[in-house]
């Protein structure tokens, strides 16, 4: 019954994966038709710092996703940490844990320093754009974002129940 169990709630986390990657190339071909619209109208110079902007906020999005989440694994471990786990290993967590942080508070201040780009960027194409244009654009960078985090979190989801499904099925004899 676990097994049909996890295999049913693992079917159901690959249909929302697909569904997710469907909205994905939607949103990925709103963004190549706002692209082109923004290079007809902006200068070369302002295109660039737009094209820059959208290139980094997947690389930033997806490296806080990544530390977080490797970061959450590391405190999971070290939560399971008693009498007998050996020294070496609580030392090796310990300095994952402490570097994980400290690439997670470098990533907070490449995601802040994004915001600031967001905001310049925002003000140029407030200077060629509709307003109902500006919003296409805004609701663009928000849909973006939220899809990456979805995208992430159903990885992560399959990931586990995928683990939880093949550590089930070798432990019946």
């Amino acid at each position: 019954e676990l097994i049909s169990s996890l295999q049913s709630k693992l079917q159901t986390l690959w249909e929302e994966r697909e569904l997710v990657l469907s909205e994905a190339r939607a949103c990925a071909e709103r963004g190549e038709e706002l692209e082109a619209m923004v290079q007809d109208v902006c200068k070369p110079n302002e295109f660039e710092r737009y094209t820059m902007f959208i290139g980094d906020l997947e690389k930033v999005v997806s490296l806080l996703l990544c530390l977080s989440s490797r970061l959450a694994r590391v405190q999971n471990a070290m939560q399971r940490i008693d009498g007998n786990t050996d020294a070496e290993e609580k030392q090796s967590l310990n300095k994952r844990h402490k570097l994980l942080s400290r690439q997670r508070e470098d990533a907070k201040d490449l995601k802040e320093n994004l915001d600031r780009r967001e905001r310049v960027v925002s003000g140029i194409l407030a200077k060629y754009l509709t307003d109902q244009q500006l919003q296409d654009y805004r609701r663009f960078v928000q849909v973006k974002t939220s899809l990456l985090i979805e995208q992430k979190d159903l990885e992560e989801q399959i990931k586990f129940f995928e683990e939880q499904l093949e550590n089930l099925e070798q432990s019946i004899p």
